[in-house]
């Protein structure tokens, strides 16, 4: 997933290599120097993007799939969109069961890109055969020649961050690196990323950002899976009410944990300080960001990269 800067033969080839671009005013207060990496610069304006195509071109290569096969999967909206757009390159029928936490122009999107729509409630159990993740195994089940991406529980989630995204910060920031902050859902971002920064500097800290309703932070510090932290929370992508395994927790050296305000007010002020049009889970990160330096987690040598 290398970026050529001349002609592409497809949009899928625009993967990766997104851009660092630092940031002078929201956290002008705060000691060190702080860099986002803007995943938006991906053709499907997510992260997403690396780990939908890192796993269909491995399922591609094992033969698992072929033209005319169908792709299925449980999504909060972005993969989602990385996906209908890699079966619309590559020839594919995309199924998703995607959660109503997602927004109505995200859904709309989905279909508009002709992908098959499931929504699915959000505030039950994982286990629920109506939840998200049960839906999404059942079709599954039941369609002939698919594949489930699986991205909670899938390994090739890490392996896409720890081949691609961990070497750019690593590349683009010369090695200087002191912290990398991220939003965590799956956890493959947080996990690719940290393992292969932390293997060329085991010095640098991997701070995890997590929601209020979520019960990341609480068994990444107990190894509980406490049901008692889930609550409602309106943050897509970010915290989850279960486990995945696709979360390296070795990894990650802390987490914070953000509300739905703080991410709201703050993911405001990145467009009005820094021009950047971001998501709710890039306005909790720079929200975990300021709570992290009141905990002096920086200094004036920190180079601190955050996943937007």
């Amino acid at each position: 997933m290398t970026r050529n800067q001349g002609i592409t033969e497809n949009i899928l080839q625009l993967v990766g290599q997104t851009p660092l671009v630092k940031l002078n005013e929201i956290t002008k207060e705060l000691p060190g120097k702080y860099y986002a990496k803007l995943e938006a610069f991906n053709p499907g304006h997510s992260a997403k993007d690396r780990i939908a195509l890192h796993i269909i071109e491995d399922a591609e290569r094992k033969g698992i799939i072929k033209k005319g096969s169908t792709i299925v999967e449980t999504t909060s909206g972005n993969t989602g969109f990385s996906l209908a757009m890699i079966s619309l390159v590559k020839g594919y029928k995309c199924i998703l069961a995607v959660s109503d936490k997602s927004s109505i122009d995200k859904i709309d999107m989905l279909k508009s890109m002709g992908a098959e729509v499931h929504i699915c409630p959000s505030y039950i159990a994982p286990d629920d055969p109506r939840s998200y993740y049960e839906v999404a195994k059942a079709i599954h089940r039941k369609t002939k020649n698919s594949v489930y991406i699986n991205q909670y529980f899938n390994e090739l989630n890490i392996e896409a961050h720890y081949r691609t995204t961990g070497p750019e910060i690593w590349q683009q920031t010369s090695g200087e690196i002191t912290h990398l902050v991220v939003a965590s859902g799956t956890g493959g971002t947080i996990s690719g990323s940290g393992k292969f920064l932390k293997e060329q500097n085991p010095n640098i800290k991997i701070l995890g950002v997590d929601a209020m309703g979520s019960v990341l932070k609480k068994y990444h510090e107990t190894g509980v899976f406490d049901k008692g932290e889930i609550s409602p929370y309106k943050i897509e992508g970010l915290g989850k009410n279960l486990i995945p395994t696709a979360t390296d927790f070795d990894v990650i050296d802390v987490f914070e944990k953000v509300t739905d305000k703080e991410a709201a007010f703050t993911t405001r002020d990145i467009v009005i300080k820094e021009g950047i049009f971001a998501g709710y889970t890039s306005g909790a990160v720079v929200q975990a960001v300021k709570q992290f330096a009141e905990m002096n987690y920086f200094d004036e040598n920190s180079m601190v990269v955050l996943i937007f």
